[in-house]
């Protein structure tokens, strides 16, 4: 163990909070040496002290509960908050916002037991997304190989379409303020071993949790996993003037409402199609009765020459017939 000499002036800034200690070897001579134990690596200041409240309104499933409570272990600057009764107008979540200190907020409303939407806001001034949350997974229910350190810092990819489109733009610094970890914060480690991806495809942007490996760098997914619908964009929070809106947004009503209509078109096609059976079933035992195929099978018999007689044919003789004795006769002819 050697004594660690740094010159004047050459301090690093974790020299002020670095410990020192000597160590007192055993034996016949002693050996008195003095070492420096090095301060924490994190020395740096909390500056960006993003929040972000999560919580959700009543009547939410369980698969939505164990998603919800997914993001609040991935992002260690999240926050907590008892369920918002759905009678209540949704500015009132600015107010929560501001007792909880958070600026951003992640809002998950229920609706009819079956529709889940997700609210990204940036309280209190906005703007602030609405989203159709489809084809949930947690990490409970995917079972992946993929696995991270608690509280570490995400790294976040973006599809390049997010450069396109002025309302993707805005989408992505929205995801990248929420999402982030925020440097030095006291709940993250200061480790770097998961990503955060966003994609978009079929108008949708879909979310995905990977693992990076370190000997060669590859990605094995943790989850959770899910595909936002996007909706509207506000200019307030939760609340304002609309600033986009999507138009190949349907919403689940009218999904519903036109698989009913399908379902009972189908149906309404295979009545028709018993209706035509029996149609033609009652047609042939009525033509049963007439068989237009039955002259086919007639063949004409062969045609006989015509014999003219000019004369008269000869009269016939008759023959006579043997007189057979009469029975008294025939026996007293037998007695004899």
């Amino acid at each position: 163990m050697a004594t660690v000499n740094r010159k004047r002036g050459a301090q690093s800034p974790g020299d002020k909070n670095a410990k020192k200690g000597k160590i007192v070897g055993q034996g016949p001579e002693e050996i008195q040496k003095e070492i420096t134990v090095p301060a924490p690596i994190s020395q740096g200041k909390w500056t960006n002290k993003e929040r972000v409240l999560i919580f959700s309104s009543r009547g939410i499933n369980f698969r939505t509960r164990h998603l919800m409570q997914d993001l609040r272990t991935m992002m260690p600057h999240a926050k907590a908050d008892t369920k918002m009764d759905r009678k209540d107008k949704l500015f009132v979540i600015n107010e929560v916002c501001e007792i909880k200190n958070c600026n951003k907020c992640l809002y998950f409303e229920a609706k009819k037991k079956q529709d889940l939407y997700m609210w990204i806001s940036n309280s209190p001034h906005g703007p602030s997304a609405k989203f159709l949350v489809q084809n949930i997974h947690t990490l409970a229910e995917l079972k992946l190989t993929g696995n991270c350190l608690k509280g570490s810092r995400p790294l976040l990819s973006f599809d390049p379409k997010f450069d396109k489109e002025p309302h993707y733009a805005l989408l992505k610094e929205l995801f990248i303020q929420t999402f982030s970890t925020p440097h030095y914060h006291p709940k993250s480690q200061p480790f770097v071993d998961h990503v955060f991806t966003f994609t978009i495809a079929d108008n949708r942007i879909w979310f995905r949790n990977y693992q990076i490996i370190e000997e060669d760098a590859s990605l094995v997914e943790i989850g959770p996993r899910f595909v936002l619908n996007l909706m509207k964009i506000f200019q307030g929070s939760f609340g304002g003037p609309t600033l986009y809106e999507n138009p190949d947004f349907r919403s689940p009503n009218m999904h519903r409402r036109e698989m009913r209509l399908a379902a009972a078109a189908k149906v309404r096609e295979k009545q028709m199609v018993k209706e035509m059976q029996k149609m033609k079933k009652t047609s042939v035992k009525e033509d049963l009765d007439k068989d237009v195929t039955a002259d086919v099978f007639l063949t004409p018999a062969e045609e006989k020459p015509v014999d003219i007689q000019t004369e008269a044919p000869e009269p016939k003789v008759a023959k006579k017939k043997k007189q057979k004795p009469f029975k008294r006769q025939r026996l007293q002819m037998a007695r004899r």
